[in-house]
């Protein structure tokens, strides 16, 4: 089991110090969230809570992941730098991919890439960027990014499908290892596409067994697509797991990095210092003892 910090909802500044406090404690990553604004009026509901509300304000932190992980990879020399997860479909993959060729080379290849599609209509009509065809774009997105990030250094790629089409194209710098990409989200079509061409799947924060549902279709899922034997990732956020046992329990489901955010577990300050000592905490009296 790896141990990754939850870098959602903090300024940049206390995230620098935040990721090296874990980083010296023994973390062995850290994963970002993306959201490039925050709509007024949005005419969705947010899935992840009972009554549909966001958990947060306009004024919560959010930095831009790519930036973030750029200063992160000048703080830290050990810590996975991973989103988790940036709403592809609202980007160019081209110009993505080359950002994340860049970051990956000039971190050593300590980048992960975790990709969702985004819930709100607004974050697709603001960018000027089509809802109706997320998914499909985002099957296109992820190739093109595999392509570019293969591990193989510059080389020449193409791409030609129904949303994105361009002929022989190198981009550099570009690393000497591939950059795996995550695929989140909880829907069948989700796990489909995780199951299919992702290297690995990231869940939102949900109870245990709800993780294990998920985790199990997943395996159902390979097996369908004969990728069960290739290297996969689970990498969950439990918000009902605290102790040695439950984590265990996930391992043996098939979890292979678990997400935290301790100060809510131990019901510390939210402040950087209260932070700090509740990633101390976790770590003596988890991460020590597994």
């Amino acid at each position: 089991m790896k141990w990754a910090l939850s870098g959602a909802m903090m300024g940049p500044k206390e995230l620098l110090e935040v990721a090296v406090a874990a980083e010296e404690l023994g973390y062995d990553g850290v994963g970002l969230s993306d959201s490039v604004f925050y709509p007024e009026k949005v005419s969705a509901d947010y899935p992840y809570t009972a009554d549909g509300k966001r958990m947060w304000s306009g004024e919560t932190p959010m930095p831009d992941p790519f930036v973030m992980m750029s200063a992160l990879a000048a703080v830290t020399e050990r810590l996975i730098i991973s989103t988790n997860v940036l709403k592809l479909p609202l980007r160019d993959p081209l110009l993505t991919a080359k950002q994340v060729a860049t970051m990956a080379v000039l971190s050593d290849n300590r980048i992960a890439l975790g990709v969702g599609l985004s819930w709100i209509p607004e974050e697709f009509t603001f960018t000027g960027t089509d809802m109706r065809t997320r998914g499909a774009r985002t099957d296109e997105a992820i190739a093109i990014i595999k392509s570019v990030c293969a591990g193989n250094g510059p080389e020449w790629v193409e791409h030609h499908g129904k949303h994105y089409d361009f002929d022989r194209l190198m981009i550099s710098p570009a690393p000497d290892r591939p950059v795996p990409v995550y695929v989140g989200g909880h829907s069948e079509a989700g796990l489909k596409r995780a199951a299919r061409i992702g290297d690995g799947w990231i869940s939102v924060n949900v109870p245990a067994d709800e993780l294990k549902v998920a985790i199990a279709r997943l395996g159902v899922l390979r097996e369908e697509y004969g990728r069960a034997d290739l290297p996969f990732e689970i990498d969950v956020s439990p918000t009902d797991v605290h102790d040695v046992s439950g984590y265990r329990d996930l391992e043996e489901a098939g979890v292979t990095i678990c997400r935290v955010s301790p100060w809510r577990m131990f019901g510390e300050e939210q402040t950087t210092a209260g932070r700090i000592e509740s990633l101390r905490r976790f770590a003596e009296t988890v991460i020590g003892k597994y």
